[in-house]
């Protein structure tokens, strides 16, 4: 991941006489596949990103340029701007336990039934919301938290229509011994020097529980915010975790179990908030004589401590049917760990990208394609292993997508929930009537063909985070009030208002001198 991001930021510009002017190296190589030259390319970047594609076996071929022009502005015209973004909802509460695995989706997945699509891709929206709402401005005070208080989450994301509420956020220790896979702010005075924020716990309304035939609890997991570092900092060190002979990945371990006396938001783990809260609601809604499901989502890292949390929860609350639905995960833990997941009732679903580098790590080479020589080797504790069924997505199945070498854009979640959306089962062409809104695609990558006129990256806060006082200075916004993260314990929230009110005095004094 780091040598692509090193490719797409370092390679010259480059002149081609079919009109393409100053291409990255994704650019680059999908036009040297369109028209491919004599002889080899003389850019060093570009034949080293040729050569990671065939090493991979990325499979990066494309299309003649006239089908896949035409197939775009077929299913991309003005009528496609003008229909609703979300597939129509339908009662499935006599198929909730299908959804959540009670067959391990045998016969489902290929191809995908409609009402198991809506399902996967709304969990996977939940996931993404732990990246839309998250401030990983390292120039903020408030880098690493929320920007949004829990009530409001779902409105500010426009996720309401789902149907859950959020019951409490997730937070997780960011100065531990471990990879650096968190978001640490630049400034001195900030919300938090010790903590981020990783998920949170929702739940199913009224009329939602009545539509799924269950009260469904979920959990949603963050993922790193770059992940073009967490590989390179991986430790691939397995821990014990469970009972007996089940070992998981160091680094997913500590950040799921870490803990300080003396910080404000870690005085107990991200294990222990997620488990106190999930228990609460478990109990609160059995008691009203109510069937209960627990759902676990994440993307990358998110998936990873997925399954951590699933198998504590099938650990700990009786009788809950545990399921979790994952979206570009690497690999957890040990074969062990898989089969204590299983014989826990625990049923994952891993939602993966061919082309995803992600999922194929740690392990890329010892990992569960080894248990064929058990007979000879015996089962090998140190083995990395995927659990649970696999939903496979390939990116050449869109025509939206361009077929370039973008590991970032590979394994964006966007483009997961994107190519979920459209897939309909692996001898069938993406789906035409396909309602997610393809722009979101491009939302942190560059993805898209440049057909559509889809800016790379646009999402954004408007001017980056900045604002126009009233003197016309453009500043750092201040946050509501409720959107501060919980108060210190020297410090309540009004406190902090009064602080910022005699800020402005101060802005308005030194103005006027």
């Amino acid at each position: 991941m780091a040598l692509s991001t090193m490719i797409y930021n370092h390679l010259p510009t480059t002149q081609y006489s079919c009109s393409m002017t100053k291409l990255s190296v994704v650019h680059a190589h999908q036009q040297a596949l369109l028209d491919p030259p004599q002889t080899k390319p003389s850019n060093p970047a570009l034949r080293l990103a040729e050569s990671l594609s065939h090493l991979l076996h990325l499979h990066l071929e494309t299309p003649p340029r006239t089908e896949l022009h035409q197939s775009i502005w077929d299913s991309f015209s003005e009528e496609k701007h003008s229909t609703p973004t979300t597939s129509p909802k339908e009662v499935i509460a006599h198929k909730w336990r299908e959804i959540h695995g009670s067959s391990d989706w045998d016969n489902l997945l290929d191809p995908l039934p409609p009402w198991l699509r809506r399902e996967v891709v709304k969990y996977g929206e939940f996931a993404q919301a732990t990246y839309d709402a998250f401030d990983f401005d390292s120039f903020s005070e408030y880098c690493g938290s929320c920007r949004y208080n829990r009530k409001h989450l779902f409105e500010k994301l426009d996720l309401t229509s789902n149907g859950y509420k959020v019951t409490n956020y997730i937070y997780a220790m960011s100065h531990i011994d471990m990879p650096q896979w968190l978001e640490r702010s630049h400034l001195a005075d900030t919300w938090s020097k010790d903590s981020n924020w990783m998920g949170y716990v929702a739940v199913s309304d009224d009329e939602e529980t009545r539509r799924i035939g269950r009260r469904d609890i979920v959990v949603a997991w963050r993922g790193t915010v770059a992940p073009s570092e967490w590989y390179e900092d991986m430790q691939r060190k397995l821990e014990p975790f469970g009972q007996r002979d089940a070992k998981v990945e160091r680094g997913f371990h500590s950040l799921y179990t870490s803990k300080n006396e003396s910080t404000r938001y870690n005085k107990t783990s991200a294990s222990e908030q997620v488990m106190k809260e999930v228990t609460r609601l478990v109990e609160m809604h059995r008691e009203k004589g109510e069937q209960v499901s627990l759902t676990i989502t994440g993307h990358s890292l998110g998936g990873a401590l997925a399954l951590l949390n699933a198998h504590e929860a099938a650990s700990t609350i009786p009788n809950l049917p545990v399921s979790v639905i994952s979206f570009g995960a690497p690999r957890v833990g040990n074969v062990a760990f898989r089969d204590e997941l299983h014989q826990l009732g625990v049923k994952t679903l891993r939602v993966v990208v061919k082309q995803d580098m992600v999922p194929r790590m740690p392990g890329l080479v010892f990992n569960e394609g080894l248990q064929k020589f058990d007979d000879i080797t015996g089962t090998l504790e140190w083995v990395y292993t995927h659990v649970g069924a696999e939903l496979k997505l390939d990116v050449r199945s869109s025509p939206y997508l361009k077929r370039g070498l973008d590991l970032v854009g590979f394994h964006s979640l966007e483009t997961y929930l994107h190519l979920v959306d459209g897939f309909h089962g692996t001898t069938t062409t993406f789906r035409s009537d396909a309602r997610r809104d393809v722009a979101l695609v491009n939302k942190a990558c560059d993805m898209l063909v440049d057909e559509l006129r889809i800016p790379r990256c646009w999402y954004q806060l408007a001017n980056k985070g900045l604002v126009c006082n009233g003197h016309g200075r453009w500043v750092k916004p201040k946050r509501d009030p409720e959107d501060i993260p919980s108060p210190a314990r020297e410090k309540s929230v009004d406190a902090f208002v009064d602080r910022m009110q005699t800020q402005d005095v101060l802005e308005s004094v030194l103005y006027a001198v």
